[in-house]
């Protein structure tokens, strides 16, 4: 029989994963060298850092990761281990989009303006700025799209620069974290182009912790910050967190739709490597019953369906910051909601 190691916070791992052997579940930061060591399959999300140091003795031939971020795998050492990869890219995109419109709806409620007559710089148009941008134009927003790898492979003449984007009223970063390459995201807003961002700009980082350098911008005056991924998570920056209009625990892309086709991902693809046929029922683990919203305005409505917040107000104490990840209220994507308001739904 296989044995299974998985990070405990993946969706319904239990149902999904019992098939293919036994599973040991821990929380992420507890899996290491020992507890892989005898391991078939390891399934992880964010906190296990997948390496050398991880899996140098184990005989793990597949590892999958349920979350779309890649900077805590070292794809190159699995490659010459031969271990078979597969990451969630874009399980989260719809989730994180909605997160950025909802904010940016309830700014221009709070802050009096009109969100048509602002422009949107999206830096990084992978799957979640692709979204976002659907999202934006459904809502008459202008967009200024960057990503200097996409616009090179497809030649997208419509792509802006990077102090272009910079310059917009709303800038949000939808990169992943990249240390090395042509063009690498680490510290990709810093002290040589942040004069972009001005005291009228409402700055995201919905990306990763590190895409913006934060002791620049825990001095740097703007109209709102909002940050959900932070350096050195769990131990985030109080003095950035004290600048923000919303200061969250990266869970812009925590929908039970996300995780749960995190989870769904990773089993096709060890489905596929095992040579398993799937279970058909796998798909209808998400079904809740008919949700509705009866408000008459597009800010009241997606509060009702997810006032984000709560999740500012839970890591006031920023002790609470992993707790509140793991122990995160259903969420569901704006799909599932029969409204009187017409939603962004792209």
């Amino acid at each position: 029989m296989m044995k299974l190691v998985i990070d405990d916070a993946c969706y319904a791992y239990e149902k999904i994963f019992n098939c293919f052997g036994k599973i040991t579940a821990l929380a992420g930061r507890d899996i290491n060298a020992n507890s892989v060591k005898d391991a078939d399959i390891l399934i992880v999300r964010s906190r296990t850092k997948v390496n050398q140091a991880l899996l140098d003795d184990s005989q793990v031939k597949f590892v999958g990761s349920t979350v779309a971020g890649l900077d805590h795998i070292d794809q190159d050492y699995l490659k010459i281990k031969g271990t078979r990869f597969f990451s969630a890219q874009g399980c989260n995109s719809m989730a994180v989009a909605e997160f950025v419109i909802s904010v940016i709806v309830n700014l221009s409620a709070e802050l009096n303006f009109d969100y048509q007559k602002k422009t949107l710089g999206i830096i990084g148009v992978g799957n979640v700025g692709t979204r976002l941008a659907e999202k934006a134009k459904l809502m008459g927003i202008k967009t200024l799209l960057n990503d200097p790898p996409r616009q090179v492979r497809e030649n997208l003449g419509d792509f802006v620069d990077l102090n272009t984007a910079l310059s917009a009223d709303i800038v949000t970063f939808h990169t992943p974290l990249t240390i090395d390459g042509k063009y690498p995201s680490y510290q990709l807003l810093n002290e040589n182009n942040f004069h972009h961002i001005t005291n009228k700009t409402i700055l995201f980082n919905a990306a990763r912790g590190g895409v913006i350098k934060e002791t620049i911008w825990q001095k740097h005056t703007t109209l709102a910050n909002i940050i959900d991924c932070w350096e050195d998570e769990p131990n985030i920056n109080p003095s950035l967190q004290n600048t923000a209009y919303l200061a969250t625990s990266h869970i812009a892309g925590h929908s039970v739709d996300a995780k749960f086709m995190g989870s769904f991902m990773v089993y096709e693809a060890l489905c596929a490597f095992l040579g398993e046929k799937q279970d058909k029922n796998i798909k209808n683990l998400i079904n809740p019953n008919e949700l509705s919203v009866n408000k008459d305005n597009l800010k009241d409505t997606l509060n009702e369906i997810y006032d984000f917040q709560r999740d500012a107000d839970a890591i006031k104490d920023i002790s609470n910051f992993e707790y509140y990840r793991r122990h995160y209220p259903i969420r569901y994507e704006w799909h599932h909601f029969k409204s009187k308001t017409t939603l962004p739904i792209a």
